[in-house]
């Protein structure tokens, strides 16, 4: 009975090891490898989730800009993303009337999100298909002054709204979002570059991988956790070449994979 009891103390314990080996390999160790903040040290600490009006965490911080406010709006009308307008009562009524209707709404208002504690200082979407209830949108919020490259620096959560509903946790009228996160943060960057807008091209850490997030609304989300950052050209200057692309360390592009690979196996990629 006692040999029985020294092997199941046994199995106990190396099972405990092995969890201890995973818990600081998965929490400690891995994350420190691909965590990467070198080109933009400044937001290393700051909050990479949006908060709703009611501090329900909202979308993910997945897109960074370097330029002046000037330089931003010169940049996304370049790239065909319109100024959303301000939240109002007649910006409310057309945005019901595009939806009910069917017609176009090409700066649609977009409800406000925070970040540490401020609304968005910027928003710009991207009409698809023939009314807003479909649409490419990003809202962006200046966090630094100076940055890494010698410019401001803006953080930004980009998403696409698939339809509209109600929220799932506060039953208001609402944009549900595409799961897919980072199919927006690529679609913005590459935009920007394909209207010449880019100087320079790297990733820096955002969230890190998630599968499984929900947004303010109840939406899930999955994202590999990169912020994508372009260093736009100044006062609407076309850049005549292609945009320096740093690419990420080699940890990285193993984290990268690896998340990939998750989630191709749970049907979420």
């Amino acid at each position: 009975m006692s040999a029985i009891d020294d092997d199941t103390r046994r199995v106990l314990f190396w099972a405990l090891v092995a969890f201890v080996v995973w818990a600081a390999a998965a929490y400690v160790m891995l994350p420190r490898l691909w965590t990467h903040h070198e080109h933009q040290p400044g937001i290393k600490r700051m909050p990479m989730v949006t908060q709703t009006k009611q501090g329900i965490p909202g979308d993910p911080i997945n897109v960074g800009l370097v330029g002046s406010q000037d330089d931003i709006i010169h940049a996304m009308n370049a790239a065909g993303w319109m100024p959303a307008n301000p939240v109002t009562l007649k910006s409310s009524i057309a945005i019901v009337g595009s939806v009910l209707l069917r017609r176009p709404d090409p700066q649609a208002p977009v409800s406000p999100l925070f970040y540490d504690g401020r609304v968005e200082d910027l928003a710009f979407e991207k009409e698809v298909g023939r009314s807003a209830d479909k649409r490419d949108h990003v809202r962006l919020w200046r966090v630094l002054d100076n940055g890494k490259d010698g410019g401001p620096v803006w953080l930004g959560s980009a998403t696409y709204d698939r339809g509209v509903g109600l929220s799932h946790y506060t039953g208001a009228v609402t944009h549900h979002i595409d799961a897919n996160v980072d199919k927006v943060r690529d679609l913005l960057i590459g935009d920007l570059k394909t209207a010449g807008m880019v100087q320079m091209v790297y990733q820096v850490t955002g969230l890190g991988p998630t599968l499984f997030g929900r947004n303010g609304g109840g939406d899930r989300y999955y994202t590999d956790g990169e912020i994508g950052f372009a260093k736009l050209t100044t006062n609407g200057a076309k850049n005549p070449n292609p945009p320096t692309i740093v690419a990420s360390p080699p940890a990285v592009g193993v984290k990268d994979a690896v998340w990939s690979a998750a989630a191709s196996l749970l049907g979420v990629n």
